[in-house]
C-alpha cells in the first residue's frame, strides 16, 4: 500500500497536465478539463482503470489513503478549470459497458467459454496507433513523477511494429522483468514494479501494471497478462538459476515458492511452477485472474522456435515478444501451446445465447467451433496407442509428410551432367493447407460401401493401387513415395486427388462426419497475415506482382536486416507447425501403456482427423505442383522432404531450371516464387555430385541441402 505522501507527491506531479483525452462526468469533467485519462489517473493513485470509472460513475468511493489523495487532485483541478455556468449536470453521466467474461471453476486452462449473464457487448476495437511514430512515443511516455517512468533513450521501436493501444491495457500484452524492478513493455515503455515475491508480482500485474490484450473474437476472452523473467529476476524472486527436475520441468511441491503462491491463496494449473507457469484465482464475477510467467534461464523460448531471442537484451526481448502478441497471441506456453491456442481463441467453442426460459443469457455452443465436449476419432484415425484403437485390425491412416528418394537408377546421364542440385521450400506449407479447409466438427459416423464425395470430410478405405504414376514421381498417396498394393485408409483430400488424376474410385468402408466447416480459416488468416507482414518488416517484397529477382535477393540477407524481428518470423511459423502437431498430441512418459487415456484426450481440439487432413492436402499440394513441372518442362525431383524438394539444375537459381512464362514469370501451377503460403523460395544450392553421391548411400539430399541437418516437419 503506497504511503500518502507518496501518492501527494504522484498528484503534484499530475496537476503539472496530461496530453488530453476527453471522457465523461463532475469528476470526469474535472479530469477531462486537465487532459488526464482513465488508466492514467490510475496509474498515479495505484489501482485501477475499472476503479476509476466505477468513482466517476458513483458506483463506489475511494477509501483513505486514496480518498484523500484523490480529493487534493479534485480541489487543484477544480480551481484550475472552474465550471461552465451553463453547464449541464453532473447526472447525465453516462456508464461504459463492461466485459462479463466469468473464469470456470476449473481454471484458466479449461476451453469452455464465458457464461455471460447479460446482453454481450460489442469487442473492444484497440485505439490505432498515431501515424506518427514520434507522437505515437510521447503519447505512450509516462509523466516523470508518476508511478511509471521511460527509460532516457527508448529503445529503436518501429512504427511498423508498434501495437496499438487497447484503453484498459495502456502497456501493452506483456512485460520483460529484470531484477532492477524495471519491467520492459511494448513500445518502448518501462515500468516500475516494486514486487520482491511472486504473490506480489501477481498482483501488481493484474492491479497496478496496465498489461494484458483484448481478446481476438467477441466470444471469447481477454489474454492474461505476461511477465517474462530475466535471469536477475528469477533471482529476486527466490526461484533457482536452472530446474533440477528436467523431466517434469517444474519446481517441487515443496519449494518455498510454491508454498509462497499457496498461502497467498493462488493457485498453480496442473503443469506447475516451470517455465510457463499460470497463476490464477478462479474469477469473481467479471474479473479474471490469471498472470502467465515465462522463466527466461528455464529456456521457457525454445531456440528451436524463438532462435537468439532468449538472449536480447530486455528491451529488445519485449519488443519482439509484444509484435508476436500482437501479430499472433500472447504466448501461453510454447509456440505448439500457443498456435493450439490461437485456434481457439479465433473459434471460441462458446459464446452467448438467450435462455427463452429465464430471459437470461447463458453459455452455448458457438456455431462452427470444435465445442468444449472432446470427441474421440474413428479407429483407424487414431494413434495405434489410444483406447478406440485396441483391438482394432483393419488399418491406420498414414497421412504424414513426404520423405522419398527417387531410385538413382532411374537418373539420366543428362540430369547426372548437371552442375547443381537446387532445392525449392514452400512457404508455410501446412498454412496453405489449412486454408478454405473443411474439416468434421463433431464425431464420426461409419458407413459401408460408400460413395465419395469429396465434399465430406472422413477417412475412406479404398483401393489407390490402380493409380498410375510416372516413377520419377513419388506416389501421392503415401508419405514414402511408394506406390499403394492393395486397399488402405485415406484422408478425404488423398481420394479427391485420385479422382482429379482420372481415375475412378470405390470405397469399401468410410468414417465421415455430418458437421463440416472452415474450422481453420480464422486461423489461416491471422497466421497469413503475421507471416506476411513480418516479411515485409525484414524487407521482402510481398505483392502480387513482385519481381521474382528482387525476391530471391531480398531473402538471401532478410535475416540479417533485424536479426530480433528474424526470432518472431521463426516463432510465426514454429507456432503454425507446432499448433497442427498438437491436434495429435501423443503421450509421454515411461509409465504409460497402451489404451490408457492421456491428459491431451481432453480437449476438444485434440483432433487427429483435423491434422490428417492438413497434412494430406499439403501432400497433395505439393505433388500438384511437381506434376504440372514434369508436364510443363520434363523436370523430375531428386527427392522430397516434407515442403522443400530438390531438383536438377543448369544453374543456382530456382529461375535457371523452373519452367516461365513468355514474360519470364515462374509458369503457374508449378512453383512459384513469393512470400504467400503456397508460393516457393530457395532452401539451398550444392553440387549435383553430391546429391547423386547422398542418393546411392540411401540419404534423403532434401535433409541436407541447405547445409545442415532439416528437421522433418510431420506436424508432431
Amino acid at each position: 500500500m503506497p504511503t500518502q505522501d507518496e501518492l501527494f507527491a504522484a498528484v503534484d506531479s499530475l496537476l503539472a497536465g496530461e496530453p488530453e483525452l476527453p471522457l465523461p462526468a463532475e469528476r470526469a469533467r474535472l479530469r477531462e478539463a486537465a487532459g488526464v485519462t482513465q488508466a492514467r489517473l490510475a496509474q498515479v493513485l495505484r489501482t485501477t482503470t475499472q476503479t476509476v470509472k466505477n468513482w466517476e460513475n458513483g458506483r463506489s468511493e475511494p477509501r483513505p489513503p486514496r480518498r484523500q489523495a484523490y480529493q487534493r487532485l479534485l480541489e487543484g483541478w477544480a480551481a484550475k478549470y472552474p465550471q461552465p455556468a451553463d453547464s449541464e449536470s453532473a447526472d447525465s453521466v453516462t456508464t461504459d459497458s463492461v466485459p462479463t467474461d466469468s473464469e470456470p471453476e476449473s481454471g484458466p486452462d479449461t476451453f469452455t467459454g464465458p457464461a455471460r449473464q447479460s446482453e454481450p457487448p460489442a469487442p473492444t476495437t484497440p485505439t490505432a496507433p498515431s501515424a506518427n511514430p514520434a507522437q505515437a512515443a510521447q503519447a505512450a511516455t509516462p509523466h516523470p513523477g508518476s508511478a511509471t517512468r521511460s527509460t532516457a533513450r527508448r529503445t529503436a521501436t518501429k512504427a511498423a511494429v508498434r501495437p496499438a493501444v487497447d484503453p484498459r491495457f495502456p502497456h501493452g500484452p506483456l512485460a520483460v522483468l529484470d531484477g532492477n524492478g524495471a519491467a520492459y513493455c511494448a513500445g518502448g515503455i518501462v515500468l516500475e514494479c516494486p514486487a520482491t515475491t511472486i504473490p506480489q508480482l501477481v498482483e501488481w500485474t493484474l492491479r497496478e501494471s496496465g498489461i494484458g490484450a483484448a481478446r481476438l473474437h467477441r466470444n471469447g476472452k481477454d489474454a492474461d497478462p505476461l511477465i517474462a523473467l530475466t535471469e536477475s529476476a528469477t533471482a529476486r524472486f527466490g526461484l533457482p538459476a536452472r530446474l533440477e527436475d528436467r523431466r517434469g520441468l517444474r519446481l517441487p511441491e515443496d519449494h518455498p515458492v510454491v508454498r509462497e503462491i499457496a498461502s497467498a491463496k493462488w493457485k498453480l494449473t496442473q503443469r506447475g511452477f516451470g517455465p510457463w507457469a499460470r497463476i490464477y484465482r478462479p474469477a469473481k464475477g467479471n474479473e479474471r485472474q490469471c498472470v502467465q510467467l515465462a522463466v527466461l534461464p528455464w529456456d521457457a523460448l525454445d531456440t528451436r522456435a524463438w532462435g537468439d531471442a532468449g538472449e536480447l537484451p530486455a528491451p529488445e526481448l519485449a519488443r519482439v515478444l509484444g509484435v508476436y502478441a500482437t501479430r499472433v497471441l500472447t504466448p501461453r506456453g510454447s509456440t505448439a501451446v500457443t498456435g493450439l491456442e490461437l485456434m481457439t481463441a479465433m473459434r471460441p467453442p462458446t459464446r452467448a445465447v438467450k435462455d427463452t426460459s429465464t430471459g437470461e443469457w447463458v453459455s452455448g455452443h458457438n456455431p462452427g467451433s470444435l465445442g468444449t465436449i472432446p470427441v474421440d476419432p474413428a479407429p483407424p484415425e487414431a494413434p495405434q496407442e489410444h483406447p478406440v484403437a485396441q483391438g482394432w485390425t483393419g488399418g491406420f491412416l498414414d497421412e504424414e509428410a513426404y520423405q522419398w528418394v527417387r531410385d538413382p537408377k532411374l537418373l539420366t546421364d543428362e540430369e547426372c551432367l548437371l552442375p547443381y542440385a537446387v532445392g525449392i521450400d514452400i512457404n508455410t506449407a501446412f498454412l496453405a493447407a489449412a486454408a478454405r479447409l473443411a474439416v468434421g466438427l463433431g464425431r464420426p459416423r461409419r458407413v459401408q460401401r460408400p460413395v465419395f464425395d469429396k465434399k465430406v470430410p472422413g477417412s475412406w478405405f479404398v483401393d489407390l493401387s490402380h493409380v498410375e504414376i510416372d516413377p520419377r514421381l513419388p506416389s501421392p498417396f503415401t508419405p514414402t513415395g511408394e506406390r499403394p498394393t492393395g486397399p488402405a485408409w485415406y484422408q478425404t483430400n488423398s481420394v479427391a486427388y485420385a479422382v482429379e488424376l482420372g481415375y475412378d474410385v470405390h470405397p469399401m468402408e468410410a468414417f465421415v462426419r455430418d458437421e463440416t466447416g472452415p474450422y481453420l480459416d480464422p486461423w489461416h488468416d491471422r497466421l497469413k497475415n503475421a507471416y506476411v507482414t513480418t516479411m515485409a518488416d525484414l524487407g521482402v517484397p510481398t505483392g502480387k506482382d513482385v519481381d521474382e529477382r528482387a525476391f530471391l535477393e531480398a531473402m538471401e540477407h532478410h535475416k540479417q536486416v533485424d536479426p530480433p524481428l528474424a526470432c518472431v518470423l521463426s516463432a510465426i511459423k514454429a507456432t503454425l507447425k507446432g499448433g497442427v502437431g498438437k491436434l495429435r498430441e501423443r503421450p509421454q512418459g515411461r509409465h504409460y501403456r497402451d489404451g490408457d487415456r492421456w491428459p491431451a484426450l481432453v480437449r476438444a481440439t485434440w483432433r487427429p482427423d483435423i491434422r490428417a487432413a492438413v497434412i494430406s492436402k499439403a501432400r497433395i499440394n505439393m505433388h500438384r505442383k511437381m506434376l504440372n513441372t514434369a508436364k510443363a518442362a520434363g523436370l523430375y525431383p531428386l527427392a522430397v522432404l516434407s515442403d522443400c524438394v530438390v531438383y536438377p539444375s543448369k544453374g543456382p537459381s530456382p529461375l535457371d531450371f523452373l519452367p516461365l512464362t513468355d514474360e519470364g514469370h515462374v509458369l503457374p501451377g508449378t512453383f512459384r516464387l513469393g512470400v504467400g503460403p503456397g508460393l516457393a523460395k530457395l532452401e539451398g544450392v550444392q553440387e549435383m555430385a553430391w546429391a547423386v553421391d547422398l542418393m546411392e548411400q540411401g540419404y534423403n539430399p532434401a535433409r541436407h541441402i541447405k547445409g545442415g541437418d532439416a528437421v522433418l516437419d510431420e506436424g508432431e
